[in-house]
This record gives C-alpha cells, sequence and structure tokens, in this order.
C-alpha cells in the first residue's frame, strides 16, 4: 500500500470513529431524557420502575383530592377506571386541575407505589385529553363519550 492510500485510510478510519464516538453520544443523552407514559393499570401491575422519572396519567378521581393546610402539598388519586395511583405533588395546581379531569404528572414511583410528581400538566379547554390518557382509556374501553385528544 503505498503512502496516498495510507493517508487516506486513516482519514477515512478517523471519520468513522468520530462519527460513531458522536452517535453513542447522542444516544446515551436521549435515554437519560426519556420519559415513559405509564396507565394507572401499569403501574398498579409493576410494569413502571421504581425511582426512575415517569409520566404517568389519567382521570383524576373525584373526591380524592386532599390538600395540606400549612403548606403547597397535594394528593389526589388518579385512574384509568380499572386501577388506581396516588399522586403527591408539591406546589401550585395549574388553574384547569380539577377532579374528574385527564391530567398527566412527570415525576418518580417509590417503593410504595405513590408517584411523587414534580410537574403536573392539565388539560387545556373543554374537550382536551392529552393523547397518551386517550388512548389509555380507548384501550380500556372507558372513554367517555364526546372527549377527544387535541
Amino acid at each position: 500500500m503505498n503512502a496516498v492510500r495510507k493517508k487516506r485510510l486513516y482519514i477515512v478510519l478517523a471519520i468513522l470513529i468520530g462519527a460513531g464516538i458522536a452517535v453513542a453520544l447522542a444516544l446515551m443523552a436521549l435515554s437519560q431524557n426519556i420519559n415513559l407514559f405509564y396507565t394507572p393499570t401499569q403501574i398498579a401491575s409493576g410494569e413502571a420502575p421504581v425511582d426512575t422519572r415517569i409520566r404517568a396519567g389519567g382521570m383524576v378521581a373525584e373526591g380524592s383530592l386532599k390538600r395540606s393546610g400549612d403548606s403547597l402539598d397535594v394528593e389526589f388519586v388518579v385512574t384509568d377506571f380499572a386501577k388506581n395511583v396516588t399522586i403527591r405533588y408539591r406546589g401550585i395546581l395549574p388553574d384547569l386541575f380539577r377532579e374528574g379531569q385527564g391530567i398527566v404528572a412527570l415525576g418518580k414511583l417509590n417503593a410504595d407505589g405513590v408517584l411523587i410528581a414534580d410537574e403536573v400538566l392539565a388539560k387545556h379547554d373543554e374537550n382536551y385529553m392529552p393523547p397518551e390518557v386517550t388512548k389509555a382509556l380507548k384501550d380500556s374501553g372507558q372513554l367517555q363519550p364526546g372527549k377527544s385528544e387535541g
């Protein structure tokens, strides 16, 4: 192999190695930022990982909202009409948050099966429901007529 071909081979190998490293770093960064969605049924059956940031959603169960009198701590139950999951949140809930409406909570599941949320997202109008919640309710056969995803 002459010197020119050897030089070209080294350049091509360096480019391939550099591209491989870049792809590996990008995949590692993406895997750390993925928040998978779980329904209350999946959480209750143990499919959701403990101590990993996840998204959980469903309908806020009627009569389940409990507020702490002296702090911003809130506890409520989210249901997909098959199973329930308790969510604890410290902070101000969105203005559109209320019982009987669809929400998505982001947080970590503890060993007791309670989601410790650091963010709660509520619907934005009368007919909107988060797409993940709509799909979960359709799968369970509990989607109410007139409700749709936005």
